[in-house]
């Protein structure tokens, strides 16, 4: 297990950010003290943390994010929020023309 500080060091993400989405319950630790109330990561939330980056990247708002996470959004579903994120950009790109 990492410390929030070292996990933030392997992701590049500010340890601010990891406690924001401890917040909206996007990504929680593995294992929070107690006593301290210190977060610890595990490796494998450096996978789910890329893939948040990557949705964040695409447009997806952190609500979006955290339903595609936690909601067990089928492939066929995924591929139609992405349909749809990418008509909403080509809309824009038109408007901007």
């Amino acid at each position: 297990m990492f410390k929030i500080s070292e996990f933030s060091k392997l992701s590049q993400v500010p340890a601010k950010t990891l406690r924001f989405y401890d917040q909206l319950e996007l990504l929680k630790p593995a294992y929070t003290d107690p006593q301290s109330g210190y977060r610890y990561y595990t490796s494998d939330q450096l996978l789910v943390l890329h893939r948040i980056l990557v949705f964040k990247d695409l447009g997806f708002t952190l609500e979006q994010i955290r339903q595609l996470l936690h909601d067990d959004v089928s492939p066929d579903e995924m591929r139609g929020m992405f349909r749809l994120k990418k008509a909403e950009v080509q809309s824009l790109i038109q408007s901007e023309i």
